[in-house]
């Protein structure tokens, strides 16, 4: 088996790991059992941890035991210290903890990265640590847990393979990319908004060998310093080439040619004080100046005013509620879209959305549209 545990998108895993510590207290000498992430390679899994840690104001401590090329660099390097001076012999070999190591209580999180792309000489002697919290020369401090991330063992990756006697030692659980998660993290992150078009329009090109969700990042992050990605395409070309797939780099480079990085912000259209100018702007971009309907355009701005509504740092404004029954109300939008946008308002418990879709216009417009 090349991955262990539920496949889990990033919301299931946050929600697995708050179970996990959810005795975490400062006096409670209890010890959970270590974590291990599975997942392919970029897909955020130390980002994940890192920010589940930060949210918490959690203390981490980062180790990759792949970079350990001797034994020492795991359990420290040997010193002597001699216990009483005055009788001569009695001096004891130490061993001096490696700086990687926590010294303050936690709470906190010792994460392990990528643990089985350590030498299996490091890996036997993680063994212990994963059991007891702690080797012959040092102990974690109180309330602090582990969590490590390991890559498929299927052929695909240089990794060692881990036996049962270690496997055991550990939860396991697998991350896999979910397309509403990501999002829900690019809101939050200022991702830049035609990566979060493009994204949502094209969720099928984000997983590759090359594209992942990380290298995506990385292509977004260089393309805010261009303005408009049109009058650039040709250096647009060259940094998506250099970080993703070809398939990934044609359907930018098209989602660029047919318009869509210009798309209406959830904020342009719940914000607007000039409905009919925005209506109309809607309008343009349900069919294009060659008169084609499209579906695509509109899916990707239904699925971004959903996402916006639902995150969970969302706060009402003044012209939400009349600019969205408005924007539900147009004809260009097809019914099913508008279905699809109600259901995923009506899960959701925050008292401002149960207010705007308790609307009866919109309850009516609901009604008509089954």
């Amino acid at each position: 088996m090349s991955t262990y545990g539920q496949i889990l998108n990033t919301k299931q895993l946050i929600a697995f790991l708050d179970h996990i510590f959810r005795d975490n207290k400062d006096n409670n000498p209890k010890r959970n059992t270590p974590v291990l992430i599975w997942g392919k390679h970029g897909l955020g899994k130390t980002e994940s941890i890192m920010d589940y840690a930060r949210k918490k104001n959690w203390k981490i401590a980062y180790c990759a035991p792949a970079q350990f090329e001797e034994m020492g660099d795991l359990h420290g390097m040997p010193i002597v210290r001699d216990p009483n001076p005055k009788v001569h012999g009695d001096e004891v070999t130490i061993y001096s903890p490696p700086a990687w190591i926590p010294k303050e209580p936690g709470p906190g999180l010792l994460i392990l990265d990528d643990i089985n792309r350590a030498d299996d000489r490091i890996l036997r002697g993680v063994m212990q640590l994963l059991q007891n919290f702690e080797l012959m020369s040092w102990t974690l401090p109180p309330n602090w847990h582990i969590i490590a991330t390991a890559n498929p063992d299927d052929g695909n990756y240089s990794v060692t393979t881990m036996d049962e006697a270690m496997l055991t030692r550990m939860l396991h659980v697998t991350l896999e990319f979910d397309v509403k998660s990501w999002l829900d993290w690019a809101i939050e992150n200022d991702i830049d908004r035609r990566g979060f078009n493009f994204v949502a329009t094209y969720p099928e090109s984000i997983t590759g060998n090359r594209t992942t969700p990380r290298s995506l990042v990385q292509f977004f992050e260089h393309l805010k310093g261009i303005e408009n990605l049109n009058e650039n395409i040709e250096m647009v070309n060259i940094l998506a080439s250099s970080t993703l797939d070809a398939t990934t780099v044609s359907s930018f480079i098209a989602y660029i040619n047919n318009d869509l990085d210009v798309l209406l912000s959830p904020e342009d259209i719940l914000d607007s004080k000039d409905w009919d100018n925005t209506s109309k702007q809607v309008q343009k971009i349900a069919i294009d100046k060659d008169g084609a309907f499209r579906l695509d355009r509109l899916s990707t701005v239904i699925m971004r005013i959903s996402q916006f509504l639902l995150h969970n740092n969302y706060q009402g404004g003044a012209k939400h509620k009349e600019n969205l029954i408005a924007f539900m109300h147009l004809d260009c939008i097809p019914s099913d879209l508008k279905m699809s946008l109600y259901l995923d308002l009506s899960k959701i418990g925050n008292p401002q959305i149960k207010e705007i879709i308790k609307d009866p216009k919109l309850a009516k417009l609901m009604l008509n549209s089954m």
